[in-house]
């Protein structure tokens, strides 16, 4: 690429004085319209039929937008049919708004008119090129010419709507190109279609100014749209749309500043497809207002239902790391990641706060519609907090912190042996290897006999299978445990102390049963030994997890 860069321009900047829009924030949520039955399907390699258009309607309706462009019905019989069957079936809500697009040119304009027979409530929306490149390159065509074509195709479409005099039509614009267009240039062909139609404040024209190829940073493009909604002669008669495409990958952040300085209403598609690298993505502007605390008004509680349609009729797959929607955005496979989310989840539930606040995830997976069970992953690059989690959260293990160490080494071995993902299956059979020991101590039986009178003290009747060969004990202590630890140091000679214990119930499991994990101390004192016994008995539980434990101190020796 040396030197080849030098055949290229910056994009200059916007002369504005005391732009303001760098100070603004972003309290309620746009006008949204969905252009994925025009914009986003003229994108696929394979157009949608009329089953795969219903479908997304009838969706784009269901998650609430309001403004939904429905197609170019001049330009196919694909397109005016697909209108004509919305209409005349009355698949269009009351409170909804079909857009039909239309060029410059009278028999096109007659065309989308005709389309239109019979709806209650639309917008037509014309467009015509207006940059630079294109007047002299495409058209070549004087400013003059190419806005006589804009004022013609407005002049012609009031001239129509007498055809349409049941319906409540609303009217919009797009310089195509705008982003390509001289500022002062773009805002006088808007002018001139303002007063052709006659806009006011009582009857405002959308004025859609589409960055039909994303030219510049994303603050030059909040420049320009500050720069025109201050020098519209009247901003109030003015709708201001943004049409954000995503050429330099920043469509997301030249809308969000482009909100800023002062625009109404967006047009975009779900997950942002459309032509070249796509259209500006709805489904994040509006979950980027979410996590904001802001209404988006739009539903994304179904996050899973919605790319299943956007994929069915698109033919086209949503990315695991897209933004909020892909199958990887919640999860963590670094250690440390996995770390900081246990601690936040665990946070979470104790708080009073309704507030969220957990590291690395900015929204709550269950707010769309998505489990907890993908949060955390492990493979050879995740630590014990991505082990534990899976424990946890699948089977209802919560080991203590010595005994997360020890079987994170263990699955952090596998991991790196196979090079594989690590599913909370291995997890669950790793577990129950190292610390779920049944031999060469086996607990045959265990009665709880009572207390001692003469000295409070618990006593305990067990048998034992030790190496196959049965052994039977008496033995007393503080409580059933401890009596239990001073049998088996009497009777086998082990030499170990009961360092902590700890007990959980399994309530996810279709039977009750408790989890009881134990550390004992070995090698006076100087190391730990963790087992856990699992059982629907509370007293059984802790005793069968002293087993475990032992049994590893056996396999040591």
């Amino acid at each position: 690429m040396k030197n080849k860069y030098e055949k290229y321009s910056a994009y200059p900047s916007v002369e504005i004085l005391n732009r303001k829009w760098p100070d603004n924030n972003i309290t309620s949520a746009p006008i949204w319209c969905s252009v994925d039955l025009r914009d986003g399907n003229q994108a696929l390699i394979e157009p949608m039929d009329s089953i795969r258009k219903m479908r997304l309607f009838k969706h784009l309706v269901k998650i609430g937008f309001k403004e939904i462009e429905i197609g170019f019905p001049s330009a196919s019989e694909t397109d005016f049919n697909f209108v004509r069957e919305l209409i005349t079936d009355n698949h269009i809500p009351d409170d909804v708004t079909v857009q039909v697009l239309t060029q410059s040119r009278k028999p096109l304009i007659e065309k989308t008119v005709e389309s239109l027979k019979d709806c209650d409530n639309a917008i037509i929306h014309l467009y015509n090129s207006t940059s630079t490149l294109q007047r002299d390159v495409v058209f070549k065509e004087t400013k003059e010419g190419v806005k006589k074509i804009a004022t013609d195709g407005a002049k012609i479409i009031s001239d129509q709507l007498f055809k349409l005099e049941k319906s409540n039509i609303r009217l919009q614009y797009s310089p195509e190109s705008f982003t390509g267009t001289e500022l002062p240039y773009a805002l006088e062909v808007c002018e001139s279609v303002l007063d052709v139609w006659e806009a006011s404040e009582q009857n405002p024209v959308i004025i859609n100014l589409p960055a039909t190829v994303e030219m510049s940073t994303p603050n030059i493009h909040a420049d320009q749209i500050e720069w025109m909604g201050n020098n519209f002669s009247n901003r109030k008669r003015v709708i201001l749309s943004l049409h954000p495409h995503n050429d330099r990958g920043t469509a997301i952040a030249a809308t969000e500043l482009g909100l800023m300085a002062g625009a109404d209403r967006v047009e975009g598609t779900l997950f942002g497809n459309g032509e070249r690298t796509g259209n500006v993505d709805l489904v994040t502007l509006g979950l980027n207002l979410f996590t904001q605390g802001i209404n988006p008004h739009l539903d994304f509680s179904k996050i899973n239902d919605l790319i299943d349609t956007a994929e069915f009729c698109n033919r086209l797959p949503v990315h695991q790391r897209h933004p909020y929607a892909g199958t990887l955005v919640h999860t963590a496979f670094s250690g440390s990641h996995q770390d900081a989310i246990r601690k936040g989840m665990d946070s979470m539930e104790k708080s009073p706060s309704k507030k969220w606040a957990v590291p690395y995830l900015p929204i709550d997976p269950a707010d769309i519609g998505r489990t907890y069970e993908a949060i955390i992953r492990v493979n050879s690059q995740s630590g014990k907090g991505g082990t534990a989690w899976l424990l946890e959260t699948d089977y209802q293990i919560r080991l203590p912190k010595g005994a997360e160490v020890e079987l994170s080494s263990k699955v952090q071995k596998i991991a790196d042996e196979t090079g594989n993902e690590i599913t909370s299956d291995i997890i669950w059979k790793t577990f129950n290897e190292n610390f779920i020991l049944q031999k060469p101590f086996e607990l045959i039986d265990f009665k709880v006999i009572g207390a001692n009178r003469e000295n409070n003290l618990e006593v305990i009747n067990a048998k034992i299978n030790y190496n196959n060969e049965p052994y039977e004990f008496s033995s007393q202590g503080n409580g059933p445990i401890s009596a239990f630890v001073n049998g088996i140091r009497e009777n086998f000679n082990l030499h170990f102390t009961l360092e902590d214990f700890g007990q959980n119930t399994r309530s996810a499991t279709s039977k009750a049963e408790s989890a009881a994990y134990v550390e004992l101390k070995i090698n006076e004192g100087r190391d730990s030994i963790y087992g856990c016994g699992i059982d629907t008995s509370i007293t059984l539980a802790p005793v069968l997890a002293v087993l475990s434990a032992i049994n590893k101190i056996n396999i040591k020796k």
